[in-house]
């Protein structure tokens, strides 16, 4: 562990204190949940008032996120995007997580303007509202009116949250080091590559700049459709914690009972909003990656109205091949291609069973064999083949995994709007685009240059290579380095072995000859000695059982 993650954990002790006391008590659940002292069970209660021992190991975990801040809340929304990382289950259940927190006065809001412009927000605007609309983890929004007269809907960071934030992110990372140095199941999920992600995630959201030009971005790529609407961008008055926009006005997505009442098509609605989100996939490779209901509005004449574009996805052109290969293998029911995909894609642990991953994504191919597209569940299809990643330990790049969880979200929403919506059916134009584009003529010869260019680099250097091997060998530096996986497991189980039977033979040696100090008649030393070797001993067996067979698999 490095010494800047230590001295970050001790230079933030209080913080660190809380959020350990606030992990054991959610993790003592289950240890709870066998006691039948109620005085004892009624201590560890959630927030809310929720008994601990009555909830499910996902659930817990939700609520110590809320418990312990925005910035562990942002945590769990960007783990939801992760079902390859963490699981299906745990992911559906983080999806859960509202980052709705007590907005600031008015007068720190007012700070902030005076930080940013050197002005309060009534110099700033002609109308100011000093009470938010809304208020999440990171900023609250007012309403206002420009000089111009053009209601806006103004987004103002809190008040001095990235210093906070900046010292939970230390925290953190501490955390995520200790937790992958010492814990070989946590080891598995990368929890130092995890928490590095997310400080690159959040930090992005807390310059405010970044989503002015998300917002111009999709204004651009939707510039001649109708049906869709971002709200435009008022740079004149954006800073990087102060983000001004147009205030679209319209029922949003959660408002189920105004929707019906509305008399609209609802299906219709819910078409423009898919094939939105899928031309903003497969044709522009840049997506809004939070698609859920309080993110989508319905505008006048069923326009599709998108709002919170801070979080976003890209697909670089490797990845666009990944997700096709994916997609293509799965439409032809090809386990053996989807396994070879997945395993391309992502990083597989050295001792991954290959023929046992096949043999998973062939039964899971197999449940959706002969559906008709009204009948196939892609959530379920997208989620169980996250299930079959997250048991193999396969970690799926940021990107594709993001990609996975924003289908079946999109999903998800479509079908509050209309329970018999196909996603797959308005796909199938998509599919058909890709097929085609994969034989493109321009694709194909693109490929073939970079094919090109990829051989003239390693002949350019594999002389020089070569060179440089035969001079090193010549000169007696030529090293070969050989790595022993999982050899210092064995190595201190061997030591600890040794210094048990050291300890038996010794402890026993000094009860026999009854050294003292003694009582009734009994070595002290001898006899605590031999207790010890005796615990020890039985720990090492437990510890060689339950990592493999003890017994001599020749037997």
């Amino acid at each position: 562990m490095r010494i800047e993650s230590i001295l970050a954990l001790e230079s933030n002790a209080v913080r660190l204190a809380f959020i350990l006391r606030i992990l054991a008590k959610y993790g003592l659940a289950d240890w709870l949940s066998g006691l039948d002292y109620r005085w004892l069970q009624e201590k560890f209660k959630s927030f809310d008032g929720q008994q601990l021992k009555d909830l499910t190991t996902p659930q817990r975990i939700r609520l110590a996120l809320i418990e312990l801040g925005s910035t562990y809340i942002k945590l769990g929304q960007i783990l939801s995007t992760r079902p390859d990382l963490i699981g299906p289950e745990l992911a559906a259940e983080l999806s859960k997580l509202q980052s709705r927190t007590v907005s600031d006065p008015p007068e720190m809001i007012r700070q902030v303007f005076v930080e940013e412009f050197g002005r309060s927000p009534e110099e700033v605007f002609r109308q100011f509202d000093p009470e938010p609309m809304a208020s999440a983890s990171i900023a609250q929004v007012h309403r206002a009116v420009l000089p111009s007269g053009e209601e806006v809907a103004v987004k103002v960071q809190h008040a001095g949250l990235a210093p906070r934030i900046n010292a939970d992110l230390d925290i953190l990372h501490g955390l995520a080091e200790l937790a992958e140095k010492h814990s070989s199941v946590l080891r598995l999920y990368q929890p130092v590559a995890t928490a590095r992600q997310f400080a690159r995630v959040l930090r992005r959201e807390l310059d405010f700049s970044n989503e002015r030009r998300n917002l111009e971005q999709f204004a651009r790529n939707f510039e001649f459709d109708d049906t869709v609407a971002f709200p435009s961008v008022h740079s004149d008055y954006c800073t990087r914690r102060i983000l001004t926009m147009e205030r679209l006005q319209g029922l949003p997505v959660t408002d189920l009972e105004g929707l019906r009442t509305s008399g609209r098509d609802l299906n219709e609605f819910a078409r423009r909003g898919a094939v939105m989100y899928l031309n903003m996939i497969f044709r522009d490779g840049f997506y809004h990656a939070d698609p859920h209901p309080g993110n989508v509005m319905m505008l006048a004449e069923n326009v599709v109205g998108v709002l919170d574009c801070g979080m976003v996805g890209r697909l670089g052109e490797n990845l666009k091949e990944q997700m096709e290969d994916l997609l293509l293998a799965a439409v032809e029911q090809d386990p053996g291609r989807l396994c070879e995909t997945v395993l391309r894609s992502g990083a597989a642990p050295a001792d991954c069973n290959r023929e046992e991953l096949r043999g998973d994504l062939a039964d899971l191919l197999h449940d959706y064999v002969g559906q008709s597209l009204n009948e196939f569940d892609l959530s379920g299809a997208l989620n169980g083949l996250a299930g079959v990643i997250c048991r193999h330990h396969i970690v799926l790049p940021a990107p594709l995994s993001m990609l996975i969880k924003v289908l079946v979200m999109l999903e998800g929403t479509s079908h509050r709007l209309d329970p018999n919506f196909s996603l797959v059916d308005l796909m199938q134009p998509f599919y058909a685009r890709t097929v085609g584009q994969r034989v493109a003529p321009r694709r194909l010869w693109r490929r073939l240059n970079k094919a090109a260019r990829d051989w003239e680099r390693f002949l350019d250097n594999l002389p020089r290579d070569l060179s440089d091997i035969v001079t090193r060998v010549r000169s007696g530096t030529f090293h070969v380095h050989l790595e022993h996986r999982r050899i210092e497991a064995a190595a201190n189980r061997l030591v600890v072995g040794i210094l048990t039977a050291a300890l038996f033979l010794g402890s026993s040696l000094l009860w026999s000859r009854q050294a003292p100090p003694l009582i009734w008649g009994v070595s002290v030393f001898g006899a605590a000695g031999y207790m010890a070797s005796i615990w020890l001993g039985f720990r090492l067996l437990f510890a060689v059982r339950r990592t493999g067979n003890i017994r001599n698999k020749s037997d």
